[in-house]
């Protein structure tokens, strides 16, 4: 039989999932998930008659207080915000849903929604839980639940990006955005942006980093070009997969200095996303395992 050490193994990829896109960040999310563990020692698993379920709940329960916790530091927090960026393997863009989920435009979104609504979205939207099994996540009746999802689907619908699910095309637009940017070829450059193309930086208020998004493609192209120039070509480049999407982390010497991701919707870059806070950047060298 299958002991609760063997059950909670099984599913917790799936819990860090829930909890980071509640958290937003892969460190806390990990807090949640050791915590959830220490609550599931305390249960009889063998009694659980949906430990999928159960250990949702845990975790979802966790991570809430977690994030109303650190409401006051998000408000006081120093120039625009971004989740902390995970590493995943290649193949994490193949499953549709949870490669939108964790991408950063979606984590910006769910930002903007409340505790609850955004735990409830995702539990919904990302995870397939039925509502009563939500509303024993969140502390609600089933009603309730539902009505939160409906008011948070409207939200996230009304505010999403488009997300292009082909992950080969995106990295092909992405290495050729990329060797524009290095290049210095700001028309090149220009010609791969969208026209209402995003950029965002974090420095966390603890490095230099551009204060508010820079919007529009010839303000971004400029404002890449100009960072080339500043150093970016001295420092080594490493390609990857964050968050589902292409992605570079770039290195001063042994020091990882920024992680920057690529986000692509028709063919075209329409966010760049650049962290810089050494605190979201600690933990990077680990590869995270998602799922739902």
């Amino acid at each position: 039989m299958t002991g609760p050490a063997e059950m909670f193994a099984e599913y917790r990829s799936m819990l860090f999932t829930i909890a980071y896109e509640i958290l937003g960040s892969a460190v806390d999310a990990e807090d949640a998930v050791q915590d959830s563990y220490l609550r599931w020692n305390a249960v009889r698993a063998d009694e659980v008659e949906n430990p999928r379920s159960y250990l949702a709940r845990i975790v979802t329960r966790v991570a809430l207080n977690q994030l109303r916790s650190s409401a006051r530091r998000r408000e006081e927090y120093v120039g625009s915000w971004l989740p902390e960026p995970i590493r995943v393997d290649a193949d994490a863009a193949s499953d549709v849903v949870l490669a939108e989920s964790i991408s950063m435009a979606m984590l910006l979104v769910l930002e903007t929604l409340g505790p609850d609504e955004r735990a409830v979205f995702v539990l919904r939207e990302v995870f397939g839980f039925e509502y009563r099994e939500i509303a024993r996540c969140v502390g609600r009746t089933e009603a309730s639940a539902r009505q939160v999802a409906h008011r948070a689907r409207e939200h996230v619908q009304a505010r999403r990006r488009r997300f292009d699910p082909d992950p080969v095309l995106a990295q092909q637009v992405a290495e050729a955005f990329l060797a524009a940017t290095l290049g210095g070829d700001v028309q090149a450059l220009m010609d791969l942006l969208a026209p209402d193309v995003v950029e965002i930086s974090d420095g966390g208020g603890k490095v230099s980093a551009a204060r508010r998004p820079v919007v529009g493609r010839e303000r971004v192209a400029r404002y890449l070009s100009g960072l080339v120039r500043i150093g970016v070509p001295q420092m080594r480049l490493e390609p990857m997969a964050c968050n589902a999407m292409p992605a570079v982390a770039i290195y001063s010497g042994d020091r990882l200095d920024c992680v920057l991701l690529v986000e692509v919707a028709d063919a075209l870059v329409s966010g760049v996303y650049i962290v810089r806070n050494p605190d979201k950047l600690a933990a990077f060298a680990r590869s995270r395992e998602t799922a739902r």
